[in-house]
């Protein structure tokens, strides 16, 4: 059994960031990953990077096949990049395979050729990501129709007609997707309300823009059951005390995603997980062993690549620092759904000030207000933000329309700095942006 310094089992965005910090530092890593097709971890090959370069080929006109095949050759090259990021350090070793624990600081890889190398682990990193959910809907798993996020941005051809289960963020961005390619996409969902985190002003804007872009929702129905036909297969369901059906050629299923630890062999340790499958971890991100820490989806909460590159810096803090940066730090973070327009937000929504007994002072703008809106041809949206009236710093704003992605990081930004929202409404933009809607947004 081979003794290594730091173990990092997962090619995720916070492991690699940290295995190429201590390779800096003169340290030895090993990496495991099962799969060469994963170098770089889930946001650049299969999530972030490939679905936003298809939603931004969609909005342009691109041939759906030809925006597939542009996505393949991006995440190729960037998955290259990765790799030789960390196996061209002299300290770094990328070994491919299967990682088991054997005991709290022992792993097994056992590799495409069958063999197994052991490894004991001073410190242990795990940074295996997360899978989405399929329901445990009669014939679902084993529809031979059925796409998960991975494999939606995988066809060969464009399906004519696309089911959708689940109106979440990631089923929403899918949507708009694919109904931008040409798709006629139908998204249904057991919840009544449609995107019910959302303020009821914006979430009523955004229903209207997809239904408008041609997708249809099936919102407050029972899924039953899922049943092939030979080009395509059928979602039964009941709305409203009644039967319904909905074909589509391909069903894709996004209805969440759940950590990977269940090939862990983390029974053979005292590593912790929820009923959820994560593994339980401190302020820290330390696990219920020592010298054993998790990163990014893994562990359960906000699943984005940020979030994992921010863990690296809780544990940079630990190893090389203070200890001071922890989780409980994380106290702003902005988040974007690149549906057309986009939608952002930070911190509280109106109703979560209201509920929470809050007092503010609101702020509202349409995007069609904002002239770079009308240059870019495209003036949906409403912009909102809430502020506290005694200090004047923002509590929280919620951007719906173009370049919303952008702009939130000004807002988060403000709000970490606990900036006055006046230093937004004063500053001096460049004409014209989006970023010049703070000085109307803020004014009155």
């Amino acid at each position: 059994m081979k003794k290594v310094k730091n173990i990092i089992v997962g090619f995720g965005k916070g492991g690699k960031t940290l295995a190429k910090f201590l390779a800096q530092k003169g340290e030895e890593v090993l990496v495991i990953e099962r799969s060469k097709q994963m170098y770089g971890g889930t946001c650049i090959n299969i999530a972030c990077l490939p679905s936003k370069r298809l939603v931004i080929e969609a909005a342009n006109g691109v041939d759906f096949v030809d925006a597939v095949k542009g996505k393949d050759e991006m995440t190729a090259f960037l998955r290259n990049k990765n790799y030789h990021m960390l196996a061209d350090e002299p300290t770094v070793k990328v070994l491919d395979g299967q990682a088991a624990f054997t005991g709290n600081h022992q792993i097994a890889v056992t590799q495409a050729d069958g063999t197994t190398e052991e490894f004991t682990g001073e410190r242990i990193f795990i940074n295996t990501g997360a899978s989405p959910i399929i329901l445990p809907l009669p014939g679902l798993r084993d529809s031979q129709f059925l796409l998960n996020s991975t494999s939606a941005m995988d066809q060969d051809e464009l399906p004519t007609k696309l089911t959708i289960i689940g109106a979440g963020y990631i089923g929403l961005e899918f949507a708009a997707m694919f109904a931008q390619y040409g798709s006629q996409v139908t998204v249904v969902d057991h919840k009544k309300s449609f995107i019910p985190r959302e303020d009821d002003d914006i979430s009523a804007l955004v229903k209207k823009d997809l239904e408008d872009l041609g997708v249809k929702f099936i919102l407050g129905a029972e899924l039953k059951k899922v049943t092939d036909r030979e080009d395509g297969a059928v979602l039964s369901y009941v709305q409203d005390s009644q039967v319904g059906e909905v074909f589509g050629n391909k069903i894709l299923a996004a209805t969440g995603r759940q950590p990977n630890t269940a090939d862990l062999g983390l029974a053979k340790t005292e590593i912790k997980v929820n009923d959820r499958g994560a593994i339980m971890v401190d302020q820290h991100l330390q696990t219920s062993v020592d010298n054993v820490w998790a990163i990014g989806d893994v562990k359960g909460g906000p699943q984005f690549t940020y979030i994992s590159l921010d863990d690296f810096r809780i544990i940079k803090s630990q190893l090389f620092g203070d200890g001071g940066y922890t989780l409980e730090s994380r106290n702003i973070v902005p988040t974007s759904v690149f549906i057309n327009p986009p939608l952002s937000r930070v911190g509280l929504t109106e109703k979560q000030a209201q509920d929470q007994g809050i007092d503010y002072r609101q702020f509202k703008l349409p995007v069609a207000a904002i002239p770079k809106a009308r240059v870019a041809k495209n003036t949906r949206g409403l912009f909102k933000a809430i502020v506290d009236p005694a200090n004047q710093q923002i509590l929280g704003a919620t951007l719906y329309g173009i370049e919303s992605y952008e702009l939130i990081n000004l807002v988060a930004l403000a709000m970490k700095a606990k900036l006055p929202y006046t230093i937004l409404r004063d500053q001096i933009y460049t004409h014209p942006t989006m970023s010049e809607a703070f000085n109307d947004l803020f004014k009155g």
